[in-house]
């Protein structure tokens, strides 16, 4: 029988080509040899990385964002794809799910571009982008029985070591970005790292929508209603592909020629890729657990 497309998988075919473009000509950027130096509008001397979409970006923070961009590209848009055709082919639960998690991701990575990307051509790509993957992602929770997907979880939630991982995964949100803001503060300056820009997007992301939404999860999680295990499966997919993002990221910084401080690695990349191997662990767990009969 000829399955038909909702509109659910031409908005996700649409956003996988949308992010396809974008991240391949993020990529296409990566060059050393044409960066200068500016003062910024807190009287700070910043190197700029001159070349390609982030041309206008700094020295330090183009690099992340190629990093971000080749997992997106290399790692998340085949995710997308596979479960796009699993979603079509099955229409389940869970492979409404997995598409959703995915989307999460999507609508992560989108949602710091478009706030945290100096202004370039592939700007209305952007919006475009995050417009796309807020509107599916709601859609796609909404499409979620939850209460059918909370009876179809054997895994009796939340365990003892799932709920530790949930609260060291909220918490290290904060002791990873928190510190830099308190001392900023405190000497009455700008962010070590502001450079060019107004404001840090991943902290406002993580600090503001993330940490909180680890919380809220787990709370729903103990209260045994559903909308929980779809909040779990998002943060548990988010947290994977972040793990391996940031060591990706780093590499590009290194090969820029950008040392991090070894304190800086342990606490916000090493913090960061333990959590992510615990993620994996309760990840395929809990899909192990999701009874389809």
């Amino acid at each position: 029988m000829k399955k038909k497309l909702i509109v659910t998988d031409i908005l996700t075919i649409c956003i996988i080509i949308l992010l396809s473009l974008i991240t391949i000509i993020g990529i296409s950027s990566f060059s050393t040899d044409k960066s200068y130096f500016i003062i910024n509008q807190y009287e700070d001397n910043v190197k700029i990385f001159g070349n390609g979409i982030y041309a206008h970006d700094s020295y330090f923070k183009a690099p992340i964002f190629i990093g971000s961009d080749f997992t997106m590209l290399f790692l998340v848009v085949p995710m997308m794809i596979i479960s796009l055709i699993g979603e079509i082919k099955k229409r389940t639960i869970k492979s409404k799910l997995v598409l959703t998690t995915v989307m999460g991701t999507v609508l992560y990575y989108s949602t710091s571009i478009v706030f945290g990307v100096t202004y370039n051509y592939l700007h209305l790509a952007y919006i475009a982008l995050f417009s796309s993957s807020f509107f599916t992602f709601i859609i796609l929770v909404k499409s979620i029985n939850s209460d059918d997907l909370r009876k179809m979880q054997k895994w009796i939630l939340p365990s003892n070591g799932l709920s530790i991982f949930l609260i060291l995964s909220g918490i290290s949100l904060f002791v990873a970005w928190l510190p830099d803001i308190i001392s900023s503060l405190i000497n009455g300056k700008s962010l070590s790292l502001i450079e060019v820009y107004t404001t840090e997007i991943t902290y406002v992301l993580d600090i503001g929508i993330i940490s909180p939404l680890i919380f809220i999860c787990l709370f729903y999680l103990k209260k045994n209603e559903g909308i929980g295990d779809i909040l779990l499966a998002i943060i548990l997919k988010l947290c994977q592909i972040i793990g391996i993002m940031l060591p990706i990221q780093t590499f590009f910084q290194t090969i820029a020629g950008i040392k991090i401080p070894i304190p800086a690695l342990i606490t916000k990349l090493g913090i960061f890729v333990l959590l992510a191997t615990f993620a994996a662990y309760f990840n395929t767990k809990f899909y192990k657990n999701i009874d389809l009969v």
